[in-house]
């Protein structure tokens, strides 16, 4: 078994746990409060903005241009593509995109991005992209299966959203991180291993709570009127 396919089977309960979601399952039936909508929006812009700079840390940990040219060109899908599926949400909720911006990261969301960012300081290659890897793989695979089993015609509210996630691009993505997770696994000593393995439930289990965050429009438990609050 390969070391990403470990991954994937360690990972099931909360993959089938995100599908089960009242958030993703309302994707799928066109019907998400518009509210929910408006939180994730503005909690993933921000999570995604940081999903950039870890891809800039992992250059730095990169010895191929191969896999350097793979990273930058993941900077220029979050700041290009994934764009289209946020427009998506906020054309659904009847909100502009660029109103959304710039807001101040909720608990979970604060939590996944510092979790991500501290494997990638700390850890090695195989640690960060294990870090990483839940996010393109629970949305491609969110994706793939609405798209068989929903089959959306573009009156589907969440059309868009449902293409873009479940088309090959996304699936390819996945394909690349699985298969440097097993080049460097093939490297790797057992603790990395384990690390790896670690980082990667952790990350998954943050990406179901991201969906309960957004879905219950997740805030600090305390409101401040201080600016530095939402630093």
């Amino acid at each position: 078994m390969r070391f990403s396919e470990k991954l994937r089977q360690e990972a099931d309960p909360i993959f089938n746990a995100i599908f089960e979601h009242p958030f993703v399952k309302g994707i799928g039936e066109g019907n998400v409060p518009k509210q929910a909508l408006i939180h994730y929006v503005m909690q993933d812009y921000e999570y995604l903005t940081t999903f950039c700079r870890i891809y800039g840390l992992a250059v730095s940990k990169c010895t191929t241009r191969e896999d350097m040219t793979f990273f930058q060109e993941q900077i220029g899908f979050v700041l290009n593509e994934e764009i289209h599926p946020h427009n998506n949400f906020c054309e659904v909720a009847g909100v502009r995109y660029e109103d959304l911006q710039k807001a101040p990261l909720a608990p979970t969301a604060h939590h996944y991005t510092r979790h991500m960012m501290e494997a990638s300081i700390n850890g090695s290659l195989g640690e960060t992209l294990a870090a990483l890897a839940p996010c393109p793989w629970t949305y491609w695979e969110i994706g793939r299966k609405l798209k068989s089993e929903v089959n959306p015609d573009k009156q589907h509210p969440f059309y868009d959203w449902i293409s873009f996630y479940g088309n090959d691009e996304v699936g390819t993505i996945t394909e690349t991180f699985m298969a440097k997770i097993d080049a460097c696994a093939e490297q790797a000593g057992e603790r990395e291993k384990e690390l790896m393995l670690s980082h990667f439930l952790k990350s998954s289990q943050l990406e179901h709570q991201f969906w309960t965050m957004a879905y219950e429009q997740e805030e600090w438990p305390v409101r401040l009127q201080s600016s530095i609050s939402s630093l």
